[in-house]
């Protein structure tokens, strides 16, 4: 039996290389191999349009509309939004989204959330750009109650609702997962007090080594809050390279690659480590990457 949980993230943004356009028939294709090869979970990624310092620019698909199309195409694994960015979103739209998608889905959607990174887009799209953790914060006031007790009422500076029902509801009232990606101090804190799984993507090198610390960090978060760590799922988000196109992803971070049962031991590193899962951005994002990963899962799967 698999002792950690994979998923794999889908491609919803112009290609890094080319500039082609991931279109909605690859991306299903991609969900029903994934699913059909037994991955966990599919990720849909949250960002709206990056503008690199070389000046190339690169648009994504809108997540919200796309996790819930890959949801109505697919029929057991997870679906999860990677990470749903609460500086873009009114925040109870947000849980009625949620909502919404969890009924699509059957009861199989995962909510990865964040607070979202004001910068270049943020300011392209006329988003807040001030106080990116405080609103984050707040919106947490309003779409954690409204998804696990149906009902919000607060008044904060950036965000209301008032005496406000979550209606209709889905097949699991009070029960949707919420991941929160969190790195600095008080998100971390903020994933202590909320989360059901604490998430952090790969910086530099997507080995154990790096996300060792961020695992202590969480660790004294939940402490801090009176949490026990053992109550909180860990995930990683890392970069992985199974077959022998590479070089584009170090742009991004070092990758996890080499041949299956190299990739199969640095992924048995993380739960070695304490993680329960791990997100997996494949590089090339093809389905030829894709295919590659079979070999690992089955040597996961044997133990």
């Amino acid at each position: 039996m698999r002792s950690i949980e994979l998923g794999v993230v889908l491609p919803m943004e112009e290609s890094w290389t080319d500039g082609s356009t991931p279109r909605w028939v690859e991306i299903r294709e991609l969900a029903l191999r994934a699913e059909a090869m037994g991955f966990d979970t599919v990720w849909i990624p949250d960002e709206l349009l990056w503008r690199q310092a070389d000046g190339s620019v690169h648009g994504w698909w809108e997540s919200v509309a796309m996790t819930g199309a890959v949801a109505a195409s697919t029929s057991r694994v997870k679906i999860g939004t990677w990470i749903l960015s609460a500086l873009h979103r009114n925040p109870a739209i947000t849980a009625k989204a949620v909502e919404t998608l969890d009924e699509i889905s059957g009861g199989r959607f995962v909510l990865g959330l964040g607070s979202g990174h004001a910068g270049k887009q943020a300011h392209a799209f006329g988003l807040p750009e001030d106080h990116v953790i405080g609103r984050f914060e707040e919106a947490l006031e309003i779409i954690v109650p409204l998804l696990r007790a149906g009902r919000a009422d607060f008044e904060g500076t950036y965000h209301a609702a008032r005496d406000l029902e979550q209606r209709p509801v889905g097949p699991r009232p009070g029960r949707i997962p919420i991941m929160i990606g969190a790195g600095g101090p008080k998100m971390l804190r903020l994933a202590a007090r909320h989360a059901d799984i604490w998430s952090w993507y790969v910086q530099e090198d997507s080995h154990l080594a790096e996300f060792a610390p961020r695992l202590a960090e969480l660790e004294a978060a939940c402490l801090e809050v009176g949490r026990d760590p053992a109550s909180i799922g860990r995930s990683a988000g890392i970069i992985v390279e199974p077959t022998d196109v590479t070089g584009a992803a170090e742009a991004l971070a070092i990758p996890l690659r080499g041949p299956a049962e190299e990739i199969a031991d640095g992924l048995r590193a993380f739960r070695a480590g304490g993680f329960t899962q791990v997100e997996i951005l494949l590089w090339p994002r093809t389905l030829a990457a894709l295919e590659a990963m079979a070999p690992v899962l089955e040597l996961l799967d044997a133990g």
